[in-house]
Parts: structure tokens; C-alpha cells; sequence
């Protein structure tokens, strides 16, 4: 068939021609952002799960349907090494701009930029990754006594007090907000805190690794109290079938009940892996329906692309000492694991590999669950290894 019609996108973030089973979540999520729009309550809404569930994607699909209600939305990503300044100074200013357009709030949105200008000045000796500049005179006493808890809290009232003004709700949106230093984290918070106390039309939605739930916990006391936590796993069967069917149907192509099944099954449930198989199974059929002996041929060009990319990548970035740390978790299965089970299976004390499990978690390979358990952060990566340390 056709390689250009090809209707799946696997991708990071690439969103696919059918966001099946996530409507649920959507749409609490806009949800909320309308209530804060409109002065109301509403908690800030965090996804966790996975790599390869779909999280990138959720942000992306949340951020197109506000911005087309007349939303101000800033979007980053938090990588791990910029500073939450740096990310958001710019995507600040940009957002002021967008909103001195309304009349009724141009002056707050100067008001806003001249705050912003005093944060930047402050800010920019301590976090010297900060490269926007504003050509204003900053607003003397307002964030910018160098302290980021103070002065970030102080720029971000500011941009909603103009966000109010244009009847409008300010949404940040960060991904990968588990990279954000507790030493940033907790102001974030904090400053989200205040907008909440001062009914002003700010929400986060964020997006990140499960572990993101006990860092906003350990930032501040009250951080349960702002956030609404979302679990985004695997879809069910029924949502696998959509996400292959729709794509499919919508291109005039139809698939078998036992192709279907072995997708179904092969995936198990996991989006990003979906549009992988999908892909592949497309090009390796000649015609309508796929077949089973299509699926089966195309899982070996899909297991080889995510080796090569979704596995391989992250595997490439890990010394020799946490090969073995991840070798050792690969044996005894998909995990959750017992800290002092996988030193055992090395042969080792549980002191001796502490440090190794601790880079692990740092690097974004392994979360821990609970106090002594640690878990990989990509599915079916036990396999994987499994399939290249023999």
C-alpha cells in the first residue's frame, strides 16, 4: 500500500489520527482550565505514567482545544539541564504580549512585562541560562529581590492579574516536570499556591514520570491539597482496537479479526508501540485487509525499530556498572523489584549498588514505587534487555 497515506505517526508526541480511550481524561482536564478561566476553584492537573503512554501527546491535544477557546497556554518542556527560569521568562513575555492585545488589559499586561523585566534582572545572576531581554524599565520592588520563591511568585500574580483582565485563564503547561530541581519545584509551587489564594485564573497541567506525585509532595506540605494527579497507563483492548481501526478505515483499508487480536496482544496496550506496529503492518501489506501473516512479518521490523530507537537510545546513555544493574532487573521480570533482590542477583551488598540505582533514577531509566522498590520507566524494557545480554 501506499507509504505516503500511511495513517500512524509513531513519534515523540506525534499526535495519532485516533487519540483513543483519553477522552475521559481531556476532557477533566479542559475542565478544570475553564473553571479557572472563570474565576472558579479548580485543582491543577498533573498526568503520570510511563514513557510510551501518551503523556506528550495528552499535552499536546489539551494545549490545541485551549488555545482555541482564547486560552493563553506556555508550553516547555523541562529538560534536565535548563532552569525553570530560562524556560519560562520568554514564554512569560510571550503570553503578556498576547494578552496587552485585549484593550481591557493592555495596561496590566505593560504592568506585567515591567515585573517580568525586574524578574529577569534578579534572576539572571543566579541562573546565567537566561537569554530573553526586555527593553523596559522594571518595576522596582517587585520580583526581583534575587530570592526565586519570592520573585517567581511575584511575575507569575502579575501575568494573571492581566490573564483576569482579559477573561482569560493563564494555563502552563510543562512536560517532563520531573526534571524540575526541588530547589525550583517548590517556588513553582509556591507561586501556584498564591495565584490559588488570590482567585486569579492560573493552572498548571503537567506531565511526567510516576515519581512526579513525591516530588511536588516533598516540595511543599500543601501540594496534595493543589494538585489533581492522573494516572495515564496502557489502553484497554477495546481502545487498542480503535486506534487501529480508525486510522485504518479512515484510508478505505479494513483489517482482520486475527491480525487485530495480534496487534492487540503484541502491544499490550501501550500508544506509542500501537503506532509502530500500525505503521509497519501498513507497509508490509499489499493490499486490503491486513493479515495476520502481515502482522507477523511487521513485528519484526517493529521490534527491530524500537530496539534501534525507543530502547536502544536510552540503553546507549548508561554506564557498564548500570548495565549490569539493569541486566540483574531484567532476569527477574517486568518489576516492580525489591532494591535487595536485584543486589542479590548481582552478588552484591545493597550498599555496594545504592550509588548505581541512584544514577539510574537520576537518569530517568528506573523510578521507585515505594520506599526499597525501584521499577524501569519504559515498558517491556526487561525484554528488550533480555533480547541483547544474552
Amino acid at each position: 500500500m501506499d507509504s505516503l497515506r500511511n495513517p500512524f505517526s509513531p513519534g515523540a508526541g506525534s499526535p495519532p489520527y485516533e487519540l483513543a480511550g483519553r477522552d475521559a481524561v481531556v476532557n477533566d482536564v479542559m475542565t478544570a482550565i475553564r473553571r479557572t478561566a472563570l474565576g472558579r476553584s479548580s485543582k491543577h492537573m498533573v498526568l503520570m505514567g510511563l514513557r510510551g503512554v501518551g503523556k506528550t501527546v495528552l499535552l499536546g491535544e489539551i494545549r490545541r482545544r485551549a488555545e482555541s477557546e482564547g486560552q493563553v497556554v506556555v508550553l516547555i518542556e523541562a529538560p534536565e539541564d535548563r532552569s525553570l527560569p530560562a524556560l519560562l521568562s520568554p514564554l512569560l513575555r510571550l503570553a503578556l504580549l498576547k494578552i496587552s492585545r485585549t484593550e481591557a488589559a493592555r495596561e496590566l499586561a505593560y504592568r506585567g512585562l515591567r515585573v517580568l523585566a525586574g524578574f529577569v534582572s534578579a534572576t539572571k545572576v543566579k541562573y546565567s541560562d537566561i537569554e530573553v531581554t526586555l527593553d523596559l524599565e522594571p518595576e522596582q520592588g517587585t520580583a526581583d529581590i534575587g530570592d526565586l520563591e519570592h520573585d517567581l511568585a511575584d511575575v507569575i500574580e502579575a501575568v494573571g492579574e492581566a490573564a483576569k483582565g482579559s477573561g482569560k485563564a493563564l494555563v502552563i503547561m510543562i512536560d517532563e516536570l520531573q526534571y524540575l530541581p526541588a530547589s525550583q519545584l517548590g517556588p513553582l509551587v509556591a507561586a501556584l499556591h498564591r495565584c490559588s489564594q488570590n482567585q486569579l485564573p492560573v493552572t498548571l497541567v503537567g506531565a511526567g514520570l510516576p515519581n512526579i506525585r513525591g516530588h511536588l509532595g516533598n516540595s511543599k506540605t500543601y501540594a496534595e491539597r493543589l494538585f489533581d494527579f492522573r494516572s495515564i497507563s496502557t489502553l484497554t483492548a477495546d481502545a487498542t482496537r480503535d486506534a487501529v481501526i480508525k486510522p485504518l478505515a479512515a484510508e478505505g483499508v479494513g483489517i482482520t479479526t486475527d491480525a487485530l487480536d495480534r496487534i492487540v496482544s503484541d502491544t499490550h496496550g501501550y500508544p506509542y508501540f500501537i503506532q509502530e506496529f500500525g505503521k509497519h503492518a501498513w507497509d508490509v501489506a499489499e493490499q486490503t485487509p491486513v493479515t495476520l501473516q502481515d502482522v507477523e512479518v511487521a513485528r519484526e521490523f517493529a521490534e527491530a525499530t524500537l530496539d534501534a530507537s525507543f530502547f536502544g537510545v536510552r540503553f546507549d546513555r548508561v554506564s557498564t556498572s548500570e548495565r549490569e544493574y539493569l541486566r540483574a532487573m531484567a532476569e527477574l521480570g517486568p518489576g516492580p523489584h525489591q532494591s535487595a533482590d536485584i543486589a542479590i542477583a548481582m552478588g552484591k551488598s545493597l550498599q555496594a549498588v545504592a550509588s548505581i540505582r541512584s544514577r539510574l533514577i537520576q537518569k530517568g531509566m528506573l523510578w521507585s514505587p515505594s520506599h526499597g522498590e525501584v521499577a524501569f520507566t519504559v515498558p517491556m524494557f526487561d525484554e528488550y534487555l533480555r533480547r541483547i545480554m544474552k
